[in-house]
């Protein structure tokens, strides 16, 4: 589905008869009450929009059961709703790109890869090359087992885009299967670095709350109560590294493994990072209204403009081995300074 966002926003309105190609199937739950087919495709489709899905309907490109339905067509259970775009998906074929890797640790085995602020890791939405997977393809293009399009080998987890740190990618099926199982089982050791607005009246504390997306700003992830029966659960550990009154340096440490976990969490207990556009922290949440102060913020998400957040450690037991395998990346420039930006206020 992660094309459907493009597909959708510039498909073409026209009453000559196309083919027409499926983006989306899905069979109506037995319990599903009845409901508007534009709402039921805009709770099932997280990457579109439902102005795009009732154009899409407008122009019959919205079916049910074989025919085109109209939006205010109440599903019924055992529907199937398809969506039918005159273009087929976009092919989403990793290639490789010779683009520069940062790579810490290499065996036969596996890789552990330094990625950047700003680098998309995986194809999609948009973002159909550049990434960190193509150039990973290239760096074992000559590899006969490896091949990139296999979900049975890559990338074992994932960051966000704008986040920097360490990722593993495993190069045999085999790895990849026991290093997911590591995940799973919460075997492995990843800890996280932020800053985040306001300071904290503990020096260490726990989050835990479902994470799911936000139904107000499908963009972002937000925060039910861990009973809610919404979302998937979710544990943050953090602890204060170091104080500057109107921001904090801490550490994260991660039971689970969501989708803007940190993020979200850190905004759900009013500690947003630091210039994390999505989450709100791209403005000024304490401190003082005076013109110098606003001009040190602004300067200080000049030089950082991302979200504050990166994966400074990463530790699992290596596949074949069994040994136990630390890493530690450093920060890179733009958080450096951020933080030495900092430092440099509480003590002028």
């Amino acid at each position: 589905m992660s094309d459907l966002k493009e597909a959708l926003e510039d498909f073409t309105l026209e009453e000559d008869e196309v083919q027409l190609y499926e983006h989306f199937r899905m069979e109506v739950d037995p319990g599903q009450e009845a409901l508007r087919v534009d709402k039921f495709l805009f709770d099932h489709m997280p990457h579109t929009s439902r102005n795009r899905i009732q154009r899409a309907g407008d122009a019959g490109f919205v079916h049910v059961n074989g025919a085109p339905a109209k939006n205010s067509y109440r599903v019924r259970p055992g529907d199937v709703v398809t969506l039918m775009l005159d273009r087929p998906h976009y092919e989403s074929t990793i290639e490789p790109e010779d683009i520069p890797l940062d790579i810490v640790y290499e065996d036969s085995q596996l890789m552990v890869v330094n990625k950047p602020a700003g680098m998309v890791v995986h194809p999609g939405c948009g973002n159909y090359n550049g990434t960190l997977v193509n150039a990973v393809a290239w760096h074992l293009r000559d590899l006969p087992s490896y091949d990139p399009n296999d979900p049975d080998v890559g990338l074992v987890h994932r960051i966000d885009k704008d986040t920097s740190g360490l990722l593993l990618v495993a190069k045999t099926p085999e790895a990849k299967s026991n290093l997911g199982y590591q995940f799973f089982n919460k075997t492995t050791r990843r800890l996280y670095n932020a800053v985040v607005w306001g300071n904290f009246t503990e020096d260490e504390g726990r989050i835990e709350g479902n994470i799911a997306r936000d139904p107000h700003g499908r963009v972002r992830m937000t925060v039910f109560p861990p009973d809610s029966g919404i979302g998937k659960s979710a544990v943050t550990h953090y602890r204060v590294l170091e104080r500057y009154g109107y921001c904090t340096l801490v550490e994260c440490r991660l039971e689970t493994g969501r989708t803007h976990q940190i993020r979200a969490h850190m905004q759900h207990i009013g500690h947003p990072l630091f210039a994390d556009e999505r989450y709100d922290g791209n403005q000024i949440l304490r401190g003082e209204r005076t013109s110098s102060y606003n001009a040190f913020i602004h300067n200080s998400m000049q030089i950082c403009h991302r979200q504050a957040l990166h994966a400074r450690t990463l530790g699992f037991k290596h596949p074949t081995t069994g040994e136990e395998m630390d890493f530690v990346s450093d920060w890179p420039d733009d958080f450096a300074k951020l933080v030495a930006r900092w430092r440099a206020y509480v003590h002028h």
